[in-house]
């Protein structure tokens, strides 16, 4: 007799059937079959074929849905580990790594659009693509032929170099992955790959259509299509084998998907590069601390740019000694723009808080309006063109309100409004130019039309002053015409309570140079000059940069000194007494900080327990004691990220 271990895209580990003898020969591993699951018959995929005996009484598979497997071993392999390191079920897994169209085609409508996959609308200043490091594309290419799992790090000088790389690299081979933070990067690769590779290339994003999806899986399975340019999701893409895989911007955060299954595309696609015996390539004109720190250790190869291209200039205007033309504006940085503007040049302006002033205060008793539910503080914002204020909002759960007239606590009317957000920067700076600008945050650009055409409209020469969040400059690859670059609010990124934001501020105004002009210049308004981001942004020298943060991870003992793994718990009572007794039984190497409350998007009590060690296998094993307390209790509800990213949730 032979059974079948199958497994559903349910909060399930595999279930064991019996396959029926005319079908015995016939089934493999990866298929999809049909089986009866609560009483109703389920798509599955077979994991595992075995011949021990087993209970009475078990259920037999209904038939086989498809001949060819829509996974490889390799992929079951990958899908067994993930579970196991993300500390969930199979199941769950499998809903997050194969689309629902495998499962249920959809049939692609016909339309206009339908053959093709992206236009090409790749601005003219992107459309040549630059030559790629030589030294780069000769250590590629010898692994690749080699065909041995390697992973290399590149250390990119420019955004456009960056791009380049992968796409030198595959002439003359196939298999490939090649992942992106954003579906705009697709926008602008995806037509240069067809100009060199033809209908081999396919677009693979969660922006897809159903029947698009459908499309895309089908011709990925058939072989029609076997290099991949996609989102962090693509890193699952169904190739029968893999030779290439490609993360770009590696450092990007939106490679941890944050949904169902806490995951990282980067770590994922190294894992896979591992398994499929591929050659992996992460690359980033400002690589992640712990990429760089596996350098460092010999698990990642460090390729180094052989030809450093001229950067723009960087300038540090000294907030505490500037004249002020308005409030977070130095007369310094509006001086700079206005000679840009002046010239014909692009300038751009950069802020990370939206709205129009950040907090409404009671100058009577100090009362600053804040969420009901949050207990974090409004912000102003105005509606449309109008020139006063409409209502507030919380950014943490969309909480809005009309602005009120008097203090909420005191009742008085003397209320002030301080901060400022990208509506009042765009206010002031139109004052003081007289020349209209454009913002982007998104308040601005609500639908995913208006994000996809951000970048031509950001690289339009007809717009000389544009004004947004990291909304914007996420969006904007490779160089806009942007001759100058202006950073208002540098300090708020260093002052986030999170382990990694001297990191994440460092590599968001990396990108901004990025953006500029070669013979540009980017100002940085800070009261922090002395701060060694700042220094090795000016000096371009990120080993220094490297080195002081390495210092102060390792004296707190946080990667990647260390692991860490982020619990957190949702209950409408107060559970921190149940949490710090709990926390008091977990003995060995592990860490337990917290537990933190807030408030959830929904009102509920948001419990936090951060632990960390330096063994992994302890540090998974105090995790689940999480899981084990709280396991069928209907009012708690417990999710273990492991590896975390975002420390806090929230928007600014």
């Amino acid at each position: 007799m032979t059974f079948l271990d199958i497994l559903f895209p349910v909060n399930l580990d595999p279930l064991t059937y019996l396959c029926p003898d005319g079908l015995a020969d016939s089934v493999i591993p990866g298929m999809i079959v049909n089986a009866p699951l609560k009483n109703r018959i389920t798509k599955g995929i077979v994991v595992k074929k075995n011949y021990e005996g087993q209970p009475d009484g078990i259920k037999t598979i209904r038939d086989i849905y498809h001949n060819t497997p829509v996974m490889s071993g390799r992929m079951i392999e990958l899908l067994e580990w993930m579970a196991r390191y993300y500390m969930t079920k199979q199941g769950i897994v499998l809903k997050n790594i194969l689309p629902e169209e495998v499962f249920t085609p959809v049939k692609q409508r016909i339309t206009k659009a339908a053959s093709g996959l992206v236009p090409d609308r790749v601005h003219e200043q992107l459309a040549d693509v630059e030559p790629s490091d030589q030294n780069a594309t000769a250590l590629l290419s010898a692994s690749l032929s080699a065909k041995i799992f390697r992973t290399f790090l590149f250390h990119a000088p420019t955004t456009r170099c960056e791009h380049a790389l992968p796409l030198n690299v595959l002439a003359g081979t196939g298999d490939a992955i090649v992942l992106v933070p954003e579906v705009t990067y697709i926008d602008t690769l995806l037509p240069l790959f067809r100009k060199s590779f033809g209908e081999r290339v396919c677009a693979f994003h969660g922006g897809l259509s159903r029947g698009k999806k459908t499309e895309v899986i089908g011709r990925i399975l058939s072989g029609k299509s076997d290099i991949i340019i996609g989102t962090r999701s693509a890193v699952f893409a169904p190739l029968k084998k893999v030779s290439f895989i490609g993360v770009l911007h590696e450092h990007n955060r939106a490679y941890k998907q944050e949904g169902s299954l806490l995951y990282n595309g980067r770590d994922i696609a190294v894992m896979r590069g591992f398994l499929e015996g591929a050659t992996v390539l992460l690359s980033s004109v400002c690589p992640s601390v712990e990429s760089f720190y596996n350098c460092r250790k010999g698990k990642y190869n460090l390729i180094k740019p052989s030809v450093h291209e001229k950067r723009p200039a960087v300038r540090i205007a000294d907030m505490r000694y500037q004249k002020l033309l308005k409030p977070g504006l130095s007369k310094e940085v509006m001086n700079a723009s206005l000679r840009h503007v002046r010239d014909g040049e692009k300038v751009m302006f950069v802020i990370n808080r939206r709205g129009h002033s950040t907090v409404l205060q009671c100058a009577e008793c100090d009362y600053v309006e804040e969420c009901p539910g949050c207990r974090i503080p409004l912000v102003l914002h105005k509606a449309g063109n109008a020139h006063e204020v409409q209502m507030m909002k919380c950014h943490y759960c969309g909480y809005a309100t009309a602005v009120p007239s008097n203090c909420g606590r005191c009742k008085g009317y003397n209320l002030k409004q301080f901060g400022t957000g990208t509506q009042k920067v765009q206010e002031e700076i139109e004052s003081i130019t007289g020349i209209r600008t454009i913002r982007f945050d998104s308040d601005s650009a609500r639908k995913q039309s208006e994000l996809r055409d951000l970048p031509a409209v950001a690289c339009s020469g007809e717009n000389r002053i544009i004004i947004g969040t990291k909304l914007m400059t996420g969006r904007v690859g490779g160089r806009g015409g942007f001759s100058m670059g202006a950073i208002l609010n540098a300090d708020l990124s260093l002052n986030v309570p999170d382990f990694r934001s001297a990191e994440s501020a460092f590599q968001e105004m990396a990108s901004i140079l990025d953006l500029l002009e070669p013979g540009g210049e980017l100002l940085i308004q800070t009261r922090m000059p002395q701060h060694y981001v700042f220094r090795a942004l000016k000096d371009n020298n990120y080993a220094f940069f490297f080195r002081e943060e390495m210092a102060r991870r390792r004296a707190l003992l946080y990667p990647p000194y260390s692991r860490i793994i982020l619990v957190k718990l949702i209950c409408k009572k107060d559970i921190s007494d149940l949490l710090s007794d709990f926390m008091g039984e977990i003995a060995g190497d592990v860490m337990v900080l917290g537990p933190s409350m807030s408030k959830n998007k929904k009102g509920g009590n948001l419990f936090r327990v951060l632990l960390k060690s330096s063994n992994r296998e302890h540090l998974h094993s105090a995790a689940g004691h999480f899981l084990d307390k709280f396991k069928g209790a209907k009012d708690v509800s417990v999710r273990v990220d492991v590896d975390p990213i975002a420390m806090q949730d929230g928007a600014c």
